[in-house]
């Protein structure tokens, strides 16, 4: 099963003098992963290097930020796959401590700074969801609200017009068949049930 972080956490550790900290996040999109790598960068412009790696869904990137090529990122980036996460960004900030590590020691420096970090950080797994959305006409409006209530399904105020309320809600995909089955049973047929977007 794919996790993600339940929120950032951290982790230091000093290699051969130089400091080595590991922070990863929780990122939804690309702009978020993005967004955190940068305010890193801002705070710490001290900071010899900056490398990093984020996955989000299929999409992925690293970058060594001034180490040699493929010592930093990519180490940092298969840790994440490794672990089995998604929708994860991590940042490995380094002040060089004056003892150059070469090519095989940055490896398992970034690497296993990454590593230590999100083994330790606590997880959740990630569950696809669905928005769904259906019209239902206001004879059937009171039945199907204490329904959505007692079978615990997030759905947003229903907006209405001339006929009834259309709705809008969230539900884990695994339980999509299920619910359009159960309202299709409950209306006798009247609702027709759409597929929004892919919830994030």
């Amino acid at each position: 099963m794919t996790e993600t972080l339940t929120g950032p956490f951290e982790k230091e550790q000093e290699i051969r003098k130089s400091r080595f900290l590991a922070r990863a996040t929780p990122v939804k999109t690309i702009e978020d992963a993005e967004s955190f790598i940068h305010a890193i960068m801002q705070a710490e412009p001290e900071a010899t290097h900056h490398c990093w790696a984020w996955q989000v869904g299929p999409q992925c990137r690293c970058h060594d930020a001034g180490e040699p090529s493929g010592t930093a990122g990519r180490p940092i980036l298969q840790v994440i796959t490794a672990q089995k996460l998604d929708r994860v960004a991590v940042v490995v900030t380094r002040w060089f401590g004056g003892i150059k590590l070469g090519a095989g020691g940055l490896i398992r420096a970034y690497g296993g700074a990454a590593a230590e970090c999100l083994r330790e950080a606590p997880k959740e797994p990630i569950i696809e969801r669905v928005s769904l959305t259906f019209h239902a006409p206001f004879s059937l409006l009171s039945l199907i609200q204490a329904r959505l209530q007692e079978w615990g399904i997030d759905a947003t105020p229903p907006a209405f017009d001339a006929t009834g309320a259309q709705f809008v809600l969230t539900l884990p995909l695994a339980q999509q068949q299920d619910f359009t089955h159960r309202m299709m049973d409950l209306t006798s047929g009247q609702t027709h049930i759409a597929v929004v977007e892919e919830a994030p």
